[in-house]
């Protein structure tokens, strides 16, 4: 069977983590284009480059977002954010090929001819599931535990999304203080209007920071977990199917139909083009003249 599993050419391997170009490639060009802009309406680097005013945004965000968020979830937040930067997605074709394998193989050994295969798997839910259809498990009690999983595991991503989008609507905030603290000095030197003007232009720096981080870095960062998360809940439901279909005992042509819906390789163009070229073939056909 052509489908059947070869584990050493089959078996999808954990993604080694890449850098995301998009993320990287978007901050740059964002970047960029600001500090282009100012150079090029006669500005200066370092008009902009107050470490006071950096101390004031990051410092006083952390803290608000500190408040409003419980700890554990604000240090989760933090490690996710490496996934902003990395991508260790596994292509879903590369996912489909191994479980119509496991599936291939059920169908003509028997299910339970997959035990030692699935402990070997390296993907936690996929072992998981497949464990659970080994072991007997009742199909609608494997949906619920696993669905269960999925659904607790979004909530779980999703709050922590949700600390930078926190962090996104605290930082122009603090930068308005920063701002009124720095005209604060300002007034308190009036005496000395030749530094009026630039000490005015200073204080407006941590409003720029303000903006810019929450703009640049926080929303753009919850948006980009939240399409991680998206990316991954598809990745466990296609698995779901897919092991679903194995313990119904399908035909693993009829699974990799289901399972192709979720990686988008299937074009309306060429099923309608399929379709065409059928009906003209029994158009042609003897019989279609014979009853004609």
């Amino acid at each position: 069977m052509a489908d059947d599993l070869k584990p050493e050419q089959k078996r999808v391997k954990t993604a080694d983590a890449r850098i995301d170009i998009a993320t990287i490639g978007g901050l740059a060009l964002a970047l960029a284009g600001i500090l282009g802009g100012l150079l090029l309406e006669g500005g200066k680097l370092q008009d902009i480059a107050q470490f006071t005013a950096a101390l004031i945004v990051l410092g006083g965000t952390a803290g608000a977002v500190l408040v409003s968020t419980p700890l554990t979830v604000v240090m989760g937040a933090l490690q996710r954010l490496a996934g902003v930067f990395r991508d260790a997605t596994v292509p879903f074709t590369e996912l489909i090929d191994e479980v119509i394998g496991y599936a291939a193989h059920a169908r003509k050994h028997g299910l339970v001819s997959l035990e030692q295969q699935a402990l070997e798997v390296e993907d936690p839910f996929l072992r998981k599931a497949l464990n659970l259809a080994v072991d007997g498990t009742d199909l609608q009690e494997i949906r619920n535990m696993l669905e269960l999983e999925i659904e607790l595991e979004e909530h779980h991503i999703e709050a922590e999304a949700k600390v930078f989008e926190a962090a996104g609507g605290y930082a122009p905030t603090v930068g308005i203080i920063g701002a009124v603290l720095g005209l604060i000095q300002v007034m308190k030197n009036l005496a000395n209007i030749d530094g009026v003007g630039h000490g005015i232009a200073v204080a407006f720096v941590a409003t720029v920071y303000g903006v810019a981080s929450a703009n640049l870095l926080f929303l753009p960062a919850a948006s980009k977990i939240r399409a991680r998360m998206d990316a991954e809940m598809r990745r466990k439901e296609l698995i779901l199917e897919g092991v679903s279909g194995i313990v119904e005992g399908l035909n693993p042509k009829l699974i990799r139909s289901k399972l192709e819906a979720y990686a988008h390789v299937a074009p309306a163009k060429k099923v309608k083009k399929s379709k065409e070229a059928q009906e003209t073939k029994i158009a042609e056909s003897p019989a279609a003249g014979l009853e004609a």
